[in-house]
């Protein structure tokens, strides 16, 4: 598989989508490659999905992004999943869609009304928390730059939507901090 080229297929390799995209997901990578190294995981696949897990962000409506479709942020994830299944590549493709935050639950996206569809969107497999918790380390910039955030910040934001998000991020933490930080 070569991730470059499946971007390549859905952004315009000059567009400012494209560069946030691939920034962003670089950055991930890097991360989640140097806390690979402390596990028996398969890197080669932490790499692609690394490279992937945000390839949905096109197909939603947040013009800082350059990103002009139709649907919230929020649905990039179960979007990605069927671009990567529909690609061939099923294990990639759930990446994408349980990615976001440290999960999102069935009962959650109906108690909240979420604009996803009604299963269970939680990382179960290592190299998928590894991901997701590469992830919350870099936000994506309008300008294509790449911000680091801080674990103060990621848990400020994660306190929005409950004890129990911050609980199993600090739960990654301690999995993962020796080769994370």
């Amino acid at each position: 598989m070569d991730a470059m080229e499946i971007i390549g297929k859905y952004y315009k390799t000059n567009s400012k989508a494209y560069t946030i995209l691939v920034n962003h997901s670089r950055a991930v990578t890097e991360k989640a490659l140097s806390i690979a190294e402390k596990f028996s995981v398969d890197k080669e696949f932490i790499s692609e999905a690394a490279m992937l897990h945000d390839i949905g962000i096109f197909l939603t409506n947040t013009p800082n992004l350059d990103c002009h479709g139709s649907h919230p942020y929020i649905a990039h994830g179960y979007l990605g999943r069927e671009i990567l299944e529909k690609e061939g590549y099923p294990r990639h493709a759930l990446v994408c869609e349980r990615h976001t935050g440290v999960g999102i639950t069935k009962e959650e996206i109906i108690k909240n009304k979420l604009p996803l569809p009604h299963r269970d969107m939680i990382p179960l497999t290592l190299e998928e928390k590894i991901i997701a918790y590469a992830d919350k380390f870099f936000s994506k910039e309008s300008d294509g730059s790449v911000r680091i955030r801080t674990v103060d910040e990621i848990i400020k934001d994660l306190s929005k939507y409950g004890v129990e998000k911050v609980k199993i991020f600090k739960e990654w933490i301690d999995i993962f901090e020796g080769a994370a930080l």
